[in-house]
């Protein structure tokens, strides 16, 4: 069967004045393909998939996500954010609406979906995430791992063609970082296309079909996850396996 290309990443390149954050990027994502990128702290990771839904722009290379070609001031960049969803390190919660507000008020503005709609698919999804409950309370009286698992929830209501994750359990104490990764485990098994920067290597065992690492801003090694975590074929990517499977 033929795969079908969603991100393609072509010679992309991004610097910060003389800072050269991305060089010479070349990635592949294919649809329902999950990817984990990883590798050590100002690799570019994060600067990498923020390229990927136009909220960092690429300073060379070509760069193409679900068809849109994307360049600085691209029209359909709008477009492209209201199917690619993107789940951050802080939860970016509107703190005066309710959970449920917070997720019906995306869908109701870009996707002009009736009220009465937004919230059945706002409780669709926090069904989904585990916490139907929580509805009608404010992002204050919730866990960390409730808020990040309402984030998940929000970016899921859009009906994104992708997911983006930036490093979502950083920010998380160490008990609330398996709730939201058990969301994730299952997001991933219903086919969503999902490319994660995270250092949390049990779970790209687990989850990814393809494992990045990046140094420098540079991809240094591309495989299974079989191969990188028994056999990874830089010595770079060793070492780091070596470091954080150690913690």
């Amino acid at each position: 069967m033929t795969k079908s290309p969603i991100i393609v990443a072509n010679g992309v390149g991004k610097a910060f004045g003389d800072f050269h954050a991305l060089t010479d990027v070349h990635m592949t994502v294919h649809k329902n393909e999950r990817v984990v990128v990883c590798g050590p702290s100002g690799s570019g990771k994060s600067t990498l998939i923020r390229c990927f839904n136009g909220l960092e722009n690429h300073s060379s290379g070509n760069l193409t996500v679900d068809g849109i070609e994307l360049y600085p001031d691209s029209p359909e960049i709008r477009q492209l954010r209201q199917d690619v969803g993107m789940v951050f390190q802080q939860f970016n919660l509107f703190p005066h609406l309710t959970v449920l507000e917070n997720l019906m008020i995306g869908p109701m503005k870009v996707r002009k979906l009736d009220r009465a709609q937004a919230e059945a698919t706002a409780r669709k999804y926090l069904e989904r995430v585990r916490i139907p409950e929580q509805a009608d309370k404010r992002p204050a009286q919730l866990s960390g791992g409730q808020q990040q698992r309402v984030a998940i929830a929000r970016a899921l209501c859009m009906e994104p063609r992708v997911m983006l994750f930036d490093e979502p359990t950083s920010a998380l104490d160490p008990e609330m970082i398996g709730e939201v990764l058990d969301v994730m485990v299952e997001l991933a098994d219903t086919g969503m296309t999902m490319v994660v920067v995270t250092h949390e290597m049990g779970f790209a065992r687990k989850v990814a079909d393809t494992m990045v690492f990046m140094e420098a801003g540079r991809i240094v090694e591309t495989s299974p996850p079989e191969t990188f975590f028994t056999n990874p074929t830089s010595d770079r990517a060793r070492m780091f396996l070596d470091q954080i499977l150690e913690h």
